[in-house]
């Protein structure tokens, strides 16, 4: 744990980036040589003037680095620095990968296929419904990737519940530290994504909610995976900038087509449309193109009436009363606690019969 502090110490010295900290531990023979080399040294190092070498000497940085370990030490969190075993190969790739990253949960990083989804937080049906199914046949033809995503709203939840519907490891990469959740909104299926799978970032716990950031973390998303899915996007946003990053890692990344006339079908259009995104129809596509052999496919049980609880009864019966609702207005008509609701909401949504809205609000299917 001493020598954590230097790596993360490493990342705080203002005007160094992943990529010139590689290259400072490269040149000083470690992470921890780096704070005790001289002046004069760090300045024969390529792209070291005498203004960031001063910042190297004299930025007391440690401290901080110090009270994150207790953090991290606290909270059972796992770290994986770029020169460890068990940093992930598919990162090493990547030149600008971040030098460590932090994550909550259990997952295998060198498991033979892993897919990255992404999308628009302001989903269709038809995208959900897309996302949806796309999980349910990898799952089915006994692919059983791990699921990367962002958990923000829209595609990138769906895809986090989909994996989970079908018991299929998730991770979600986050733009902030792992001391808060954003969005607040989507704090039970987080709890549920650490059972099975894990919640990664590569900042620190008490990092702000910032809008840059969330685009930063998008290149995590990108080199995780074999291959990106963008099941659907506007012309802009943050679903083509993961995309363009997986291309420049070459990385596959496939498209779902939409209608001319869809908003939120543009950009995949134009990804497919400018050879930047290979067609994507059916999981068949991707065995094709990635050489996946097909499996067995898995039957699938059909359950016309699932096993509900009383409790979660008489949520549908009132959520089919109300239509959108929310989760106070719910708790306070049925005397239920919040922490309670929301168990029981997330096992319903899971079951597929009741859906999740901004706002806390949820129908019934």
């Amino acid at each position: 744990m001493n020598d954590l502090k230097y790596k993360i110490g490493i990342g705080l010295i203002p005007g160094i980036g992943d990529i010139l900290a590689k290259k400072l531990i490269s040149y000083c023979g470690g992470v921890e040589a780096v704070f005790s080399e001289k002046k004069a040294a760090l300045m024969k190092i390529p792209n070291v003037g005498e203004t960031l070498a001063n910042s190297i000497v004299h930025h007391d940085v440690l401290a901080k680095a110090e009270k994150e370990t207790e953090f991290i030490s606290k909270h059972h969190i796992n770290c994986a620095f770029y020169l460890d075993d068990d940093y992930p190969s598919r990162l090493k790739n990547c030149p600008d990968s971040p030098v460590i990253f932090f994550y909550k949960g259990e997952v295998d990083f060198e498991h033979p296929k892993i897919v990255s989804i992404v999308g628009t937080r302001q989903a269709t049906n038809y995208g959900k419904d897309l996302c949806n199914k796309f999980v349910d046949e990898l799952y089915q033809h006994n692919h059983n990737p791990i699921i990367v995503s962002g958990l923000a709203y829209g595609i990138d939840v769906c895809a986090h519940r989909a994996a989970l519907r079908n018991e299929l490891p998730t991770v979600a990469v986050l733009g902030h530290g792992l001391k808060t959740l954003y969005p607040a909104a989507h704090t039970a299926i987080a709890r549920e994504i650490i059972k099975n799978g894990a919640l990664l970032t590569e900042f620190l716990s008490d990092t702000p909610i910032d809008r840059n950031n969330f685009v930063r973390r998008n290149r995590l998303i990108a080199g995780l995976a074999d291959l990106t899915v963008v099941v659907e996007s506007n012309i802009r946003g943050g679903a083509l900038i993961t995309a363009d990053i997986a291309n420049s890692y070459n990385r596959d990344v496939f498209a779902f087509p939409g209608r001319l006339t869809d908003a939120y079908s543009t950009g995949c259009n134009w990804l497919i449309k400018t050879n930047k995104a290979n067609l994507l129809q059916s999981v068949a596509d991707i065995e094709y193109l990635m050489g996946w052999d097909k499996q067995p496919q898995k039957p699938v049980q059909q359950e016309l009436f699932p096993e509900i609880s009383a409790e979660e009864e008489s949520i549908l019966r009132l959520l089919r009363e109300k239509g959108e609702y929310p989760i106070d207005n719910l708790c306070f008509e049925l005397q239920m606690p919040v922490s309670k609701a929301s168990t029981l909401l997330l096992s319903l949504e899971l079951a597929g019969l009741v859906h999740s809205l901004p706002g806390k609000v949820y129908k019934a299917v």
